[in-house]
């Protein structure tokens, strides 16, 4: 029986040599993976207040919208700078010889609203740490994160896990 980690493929040196990318297409063209990952993200927060899932760009978004769709709540994408059309905040965060900006539009989420935080991959864990605290900014509150796959070498898991976020991974790689 194929589990959520047999449906990635590996492509070597993309996009840089000595990377190992690990491409979530495969997984989202076949239809019993990705119905298979979908149900395997939502399983931990079954029963759970949820009133938004927001989605990390940008595969994020393919998965935060599946997942919205069965929980039957909003979506709200939180997207690279100069994105989105509307009045956003943004928040900066360091990636490995530079800085990047996450927005989110101002009256995406209300204080109070309980949002689960969906993305295909943690690797360093930096944009999703901009994710949360661009939510928290707005007042919601972060129930958990999500994602298909973990790179736990690159420390994302234990940022996030500092920061005491719940988190849910469907399936490790070793390495970057």
């Amino acid at each position: 029986m194929k589990t959520v980690r047999d449906y990635i493929r590996t492509i070597a040196d993309f996009p840089h040599e000595g990377i190992l990318f690990r491409d979530v297409t495969t997984l989202f063209a076949d239809a019993r993976g990705f119905r298979m990952a979908i149900d395997q993200l939502l399983h931990p927060w079954a029963g759970a207040r949820i009133d938004k899932v927001v989605g990390l760009e940008a595969r994020g978004f393919i998965l935060g919208g599946a997942i919205a769709h069965q929980l039957s709540v909003g979506f709200v994408p939180i997207r690279k700078k100069g994105k989105l059309p509307g009045q956003t905040i943004a928040q900066a965060y360091k990636l490995e010889y530079s800085e990047a900006i996450m927005e989110i539009h101002d009256d995406a989420l209300q204080p109070g609203e309980r949002v689960l935080i969906v993305d295909d991959l943690l690797a360093t864990g930096g944009t999703c740490a901009a994710g949360i605290k661009l939510v928290e900014r707005l007042g919601a509150e972060v129930v958990g994160c999500t994602f298909v796959v973990n790179l736990p070498a690159l420390g994302g898991e234990a940022l996030l896990r500092e920061m005491g976020v719940a988190l849910h991974m469907l399936c490790e790689f070793d390495g970057a």
